[in-house]
């Protein structure tokens, strides 16, 4: 785990956006600028994709991204590269230490899989996503765009065995994850809903994204 404080300072922030729990963020960042997404209440998930804002087939790669830094877990220092090798940006400050890029983003047929048939009509992030892509036509998004994702704040550990187990956050309130970006990218980002594992600490709440200019 790496931690490392962020040197900016709020009151510089240009933008300062609220996602309550359950809810989306789509929106551009541009090269240069800093984005930090602050867990307010603490232990809970940012399901969080990228895109080339100028192309988006090329997007945000779990493999490239593992295989360059030789670590399943993304921290301060961490490149997150697209699956064109490319950089996209860069974590610059980390409170929290550890993000999940493996376990994947929470889907009403995993649900169903995972917990119960019962829980299959649950909202999810993929649903969260399904509807920004709907509501936003004009950044190009589609179904086949929903591929690797992140999950800040998670905590996905890697067994012995190479499974991977869903356990308690280690985020707390007020910790936050800071990204510079290296091109232009679209931000695509759930704010988590799950009430079955302790991702969320089975409460969902809200998280902010706070925007910096380069």
């Amino acid at each position: 785990m790496t931690i490392l404080a962020s040197k900016l300072d709020i009151k510089t922030a240009s933008a300062r956006h609220v996602i309550g729990a359950g809810d989306y963020y789509l929106a551009p960042l541009k090269r240069g600028q800093t984005l930090r997404i602050l867990d307010v209440e603490g232990n809970q998930a940012a399901d969080t994709l990228f895109f080339n804002a100028d192309d988006p087939s090329e997007r945000y790669s779990a493999m490239d991204t593992i295989r360059e830094q030789a670590q399943v877990y993304l921290s301060a220092g961490s490149v997150l590269r697209s699956n064109l090798g490319n950089p996209m940006l860069e974590i610059t400050a980390d409170t929290c230490g550890r993000h999940d890029t493996l376990g994947g983003a929470c889907a009403t047929e995993s649900n169903t899989v995972r917990y119960d048939l019962e829980k299959r009509c649950m909202h999810a992030c993929r649903d969260s996503w399904m509807l920004a892509i709907a509501e936003h036509p004009e950044y190009g998004l589609s179904k086949r765009d929903i591929t690797h994702n992140i999950n800040f704040f998670m905590n996905v550990p890697v067994t012995a065995d190479g499974g991977l187990t869903f356990a308690d956050g280690i985020s707390g309130a007020g910790k936050y994850v800071e990204m510079q970006a290296n091109m232009d990218v679209l931000v695509l980002m759930s704010n988590c809903p799950q009430l079955n594992n302790p991702c969320n600490g089975y409460n969902p709440t809200q998280v902010e994204m706070i925007i910096w200019d380069s």
